[in-house]
This record gives C-alpha cells, sequence and structure tokens, in this order.
C-alpha cells in the first residue's frame, strides 16, 4: 500500500483543467476537471485534492491492519475475525485461478490492489468529497470549484502509476519464473512439435506473433489505467451532474447513483485484480503446469 501511494505521489500530476457550459436559461455550469486540482505546495512540490485522499485511505487500511493483529488470537473474533476472512476469502479465490504456487508467491500484489482500488473507489462516495472547498456564488447558491478531496482512481495519474507498479512486478516475476531464456522463448519460440521446413516456417511466423505479443504487453498499463479511470471518472461526474441538475432536488437526485456506483467500484476493483492476475499467469504457465490441464 506504501508502495502504491507513493508511486502515485511521484506520477501526479499537478495544472489543472476544466471546462464551463452555458445554454438557453441557464447560468454558468462547471463540469469536473479532467484533472486535479493544487491544493498546497511543499517546497516545489504539489500537493493536490487526489493525493490527499489517497494518503488518507493508505493511512486507514495500514491502521485497519495493525489493529486487526495487533492482539492475534487463535480462535479469531471481532475485526481480527473479518480480517482474516477477507484474506483468506482473497486467497481461495485467486488460488483457483492462477495456482497454488504462483499465488503464494504474488497474492500480496493481488491482495494489496484489490483492498486499495475499492477502498479508494468507495472513498469517493463519500459525502463531502468532491463537495467541500473553495468556490464561488451563482445564482444557484454557492458553488464549489476547487474541492479539498478528490476521488482518487477519478486521476489517470493515479491509476496509471498502480498500473506501472503491476508492470515492473510482472516483468519481474516473469523472469523469475521462467529465466531469461524461456522468457524470451515464450514471446518468441516456436510452439508445437514440428520438424524440417515446417519448424523454421513457423519460426517465423511466431516470431513475427512474439513482436505483436510484445506490443501488447506494453499497452497493458494504459489499458488497466483508462480503463479503471474512465469508469471512476464517468461514475463521479454523473453524481456531480445529478447534484446540480435541479439544485433544490440535489439532496435526492444522486441517492440511486450511489448504489450503482457501489457495485461499480467493487466491480472495477475485481476486474484490475483479475486482468492483472490472468496476465501472470499467461506469462507463468507451462504445458505440464496443473492449472493448465486443468482449464
Amino acid at each position: 500500500m506504501v508502495i502504491l501511494s507513493m508511486a502515485g505521489l511521484v506520477l501526479m500530476a499537478s495544472p489543472s483543467v476544466g471546462w464551463a457550459a452555458e445554454g438557453p436559461g441557464m447560468g454558468e455550469a462547471h463540469a469536473m476537471p479532467l484533472r486535479p486540482e493544487d491544493v498546497a505546495n511543499v517546497g516545489g512540490l504539489p500537493i493536490t485534492n487526489s493525493m490527499l485522499l489517497t494518503w488518507i485511505v493508505a493511512a486507514a487500511l495500514i491502521l485497519c491492519a495493525h489493529i486487526a493483529t495487533r492482539r492475534l488470537k487463535a480462535v479469531p473474533s471481532g475485526f481480527q475475525n473479518f480480517w482474516e476472512w477477507m484474506i483468506e476469502g482473497l486467497y481461495n479465490f485467486l488460488e483457483g485461478i492462477i495456482g497454488n504456487e504462483l499465488a503464494r508467491k504474488t497474492f500480496w500484489f493481488f491482495a494489496t490492489i484489490f483492498i486499495f482500488i475499492l477502498s479508494l473507489n468507495w472513498s469517493g462516495l463519500i459525502p463531502g468529497v468532491g463537495t467541500i472547498g473553495w468556490g464561488e456564488w451563482s445564482r444557484h447558491g454557492f458553488e464549489v470549484t476547487k474541492p479539498v478531496f478528490r476521488g482518487a482512481n477519478a486521476d489517470l495519474n493515479m491509476t496509471f502509476a498502480m498500473a506501472m507498479v503491476f508492470f515492473v512486478c510482472w516483468l519481474i516475476w516473469a523472469l523469475q519464473y521462467n529465466g531469461l531464456k524461456g522468457f524470451l522463448l515464450h514471446l518468441f519460440g516456436p510452439k508445437g512439435e514440428t520438424k524440417g521446413l515446417m519448424r523454421w516456417l513457423l519460426m517465423v511466423v511466431f516470431a513475427a506473433i512474439g513482436v505483436l505479443e510484445v506490443v501488447s504487453i506494453l499497452f497493458r498499463p494504459v489499458s488497466l489505467s483508462f480503463r479503471l479511470y474512465g469508469n471512476i471518472f464517468a461514475g463521479e461526474s454523473m453524481l456531480d451532474a445529478m447534484a446540480k441538475l435541479v439544485p433544490y432536488l440535489n439532496w435526492l437526485l444522486p441517492v440511486p447513483f450511489y448504489f450503482m456506483e457501489l457495485l461499480v467500484g467493487l466491480a472495477q476493483a475485481l476486474v484490475f485484480m483479475l486482468l492483472t492476475a490472468v496476465f501472470t499467469l499467461l506469462i507463468c504457465i507451462h504445458d505440464d503446469d496443473p492449472v493448465q490441464k486443468r482449464h
């Protein structure tokens, strides 16, 4: 969790961008900016509103883990029981997908990424996130234009940072599991048992396929980050639009969408974890692997 939050810190962008729309009979309406707002500056380092929420969530998760494990009991109860139930459930779920050996080696990352993303997604729905801060008065009342907190995964820098952390881990695991030679053969080597001219022909074909596979692998951090960012940003923009659609009903209209965003937040955390787990499985699997035989 600390690694992820620090990666997000390094890659966070500071400038803010927004746009305004004006229609017949409507005053100026500010849309949710694509980039986070700077709320402070420490030694030349801009601190954005999404970074603040990221740090708070990371600190809360560390504190929860400390509370749950500070007095371990043989027969767990209370918060320890919930924490162990969650971790055991995640481990059994991942073990059924990527196998026991790979799960034992990589579970620390996949469990962290799931809990961290889920917590960030749901923290963005807490009342006050995006609605408390600096603003200006309009004919509809006071409008917040520079919130103190912003949903962390509604910031592309945060999602890209997590995707890059996975990419580095994936590369390390691939080299540890296959070795450099096995890693290159996995990408470019011919598959199947052939001899003679057909083998040479397949070597050329699979080498070309390997180049395409490398392009696909390099594009994974982009696809992972944009998928998570797009879904969370769209959800928060929709909640923001519903809150401003009818000013005197801004307490009611977003409520149904809050429940939908709770499900979206869970689904996106699960999708990110599953995709990264499957990407890892694909590079670490061999013909004699029992997981492959089972599937």
